[in-house]
């Protein structure tokens, strides 16, 4: 029945469209689906592909379901649970790679740049902010690099004291940009070795998992004097008066990519339709969230502070998902691009974002052997499916909801080398050993964690 009903929606949504008229009718081979997720704001392309009926427009009926963590939500998935899921970009990587739990995971749609903050306990602001030079309005001028955190770091050394630091998953984005921001300021985040898995061999500071919502509440009980994470829990830390966010990701790399939606390839290849379905939606939903200047998105916030979605106070959540973020109580600052949902070309899965994110794994010794820069580039081509994002790109133009200028239809999958980062080193997905070489902490050619030492071949 649901067939026949979504094929009749489909066939009267045709009929009015002028533009439709070229569009390729799809039939969803699995209509009814649950989908998983984080809360957090970076979900909102699925909040808004439900709630602006766009999955419907597709013939598929979704029920969004919020997952306890990281690890739960790629299991289920995995076990077939779940149908696919908001999900850190390095978890579809991880798993095809074999390390941590083992699945061939895939995504044709990149969710978000940029997202995520840095923040410290005030016990450490008030530390670091002796080494932050202030512009004329008094206020510390950014963005902050770790070097200011560095005397902090020694003194808790000084005194026998470990410094810690929270990031919500081994793969996730967080734990890369948090240990790429330490690296560049002079502090060893650690290293992760097959048998020792901790990421603490050699640390300065020593980074450990904690769950997304729980982070302002445990640098509060004084278990972290810092971490990373998306929203709205950096700026949960300013309106409790806990923590000050010292950095943005945009600051860290300008226009990250941040999470992806994961399905895995038996999925894909089982119900190829449905699959265009979903990345059709979602492209309309990103679409939705950054059109007219971000005009959609007070409304983007309602929807969001919902507690079957991110269920924070829609002030917190406002505070950057619509153009300024907030460091110290008071010091609210223009943000325009915090949250991108579809500017830069932001959903399109580029082959240079993966590798970059298989860099971050080599450096730290996640991937414990050194791999030639073809490896790279075949895992990077085995989980990031271009092919179906821009099919659905096609199919949303034909029907007169996108236009060409939407998509980068002439992109061989690698953005151009970069010096936007904190460090100004360049990064040049195509070279990624050449790449690893210009990091000054890190793995890089023959080495390996022999131990708790690195030692070269």
């Amino acid at each position: 029945m649901r067939h026949f009903l979504c094929s009749v929606t489909m066939l009267c949504s045709l009929a009015v469209t002028a533009a439709s008229a070229h569009a390729e009718m799809l039939f969803p081979e699995k209509d009814e689906l649950t989908i998983g997720f984080i809360k957090l704001t970076d979900m909102a392309p699925l909040a808004i592909a439900k709630e602006m009926h766009f999955f419907e427009d597709e013939g598929l009926y979704v029920t969004l379901e919020a997952q306890a963590n990281w690890k739960v939500l790629l299991d289920r998935v995995i076990t077939g649970e779940l149908d696919g899921a908001h999900m850190l970009a390095g978890q579809p990587l991880a798993a095809t790679i074999g390390y941590g739990t083992e699945a061939h995971i895939v995504t044709p749609f990149s969710m978000d740049l940029n997202g995520n903050a840095i923040t410290v306990s005030n016990a450490v602001w008030v530390q670091m902010k002796e080494n932050i030079p202030a512009g004329p309005d008094g206020k510390s001028l950014h963005p902050i690099s770790a070097d200011a955190l560095k005397p902090v770091v020694e003194a808790y050394k000084a005194e026998g004291k470990p410094f810690k630091m929270g990031m919500v998953f081994p793969v996730s984005t967080h734990n890369y940009e948090l240990r790429y921001w330490l690296a560049a300021g002079g502090i060893n985040p650690g290293y992760y070795s097959p048998g020792d898995i901790s990421g603490q061999i050699q640390a300065d500071a020593l980074l450990s998992v904690t769950p997304p919502p729980q982070m302002p509440a445990t640098m509060e009980a004084g278990t972290i004097d810092g971490y990373c994470v998306g929203e709205p829990w950096n700026q949960a830390a300013v309106f409790k008066g806990i923590g000050v966010p010292v950095v943005t990701d945009y600051d860290i790399w300008k226009n990250n990519p941040e999470k992806v939606f994961g399905l895995t390839e038996e999925f894909t290849q089982k119900y190829p339709q449905t699959t265009l379905g979903l990345t059709k939606a979602l492209i309309r939903a990103a679409m939705w969230l950054d059109e007219n200047n971000n005009a959609n998105r007070e409304e983007a916030v309602k929807i969001l502070s919902r507690p079957e979605y991110v269920g924070a106070d829609a002030e917190v959540i406002a505070n950057s998902m619509t153009g300024t973020f907030e460091y110290e109580k008071g010091d609210t600052r223009l943000a325009a691009d915090f949250n991108v949902f579809f500017r830069h070309y932001a959903t399109y899965p580029y082959y240079s974002d993966a590798v970059w994110y298989l860099t971050q794994m080599r450096r730290w010794g996640q991937i414990a052997e050194p791999q030639q820069d073809g490896w790279y580039d075949e895992v990077a081509r085995s989980v990031y499916l271009p092919d179906i994002y821009l099919e659905a790109a096609r199919q949303l133009i034909d029907e007169g909801h996108a236009t060409e200028a939407d998509f980068p239809f002439d992109t061989d999958g690698y953005k151009p080398a970069t010096n936007e980062f904190i460090d100004g080193v360049t990064y040049d997905g195509r070279h990624p050993n050449a790449y690893l070489e210009s990091v000054p902490i890190g793995l890089k050619g023959e080495e390996i964690i022999d131990g708790n030492k690195i030692a070269g071949r």
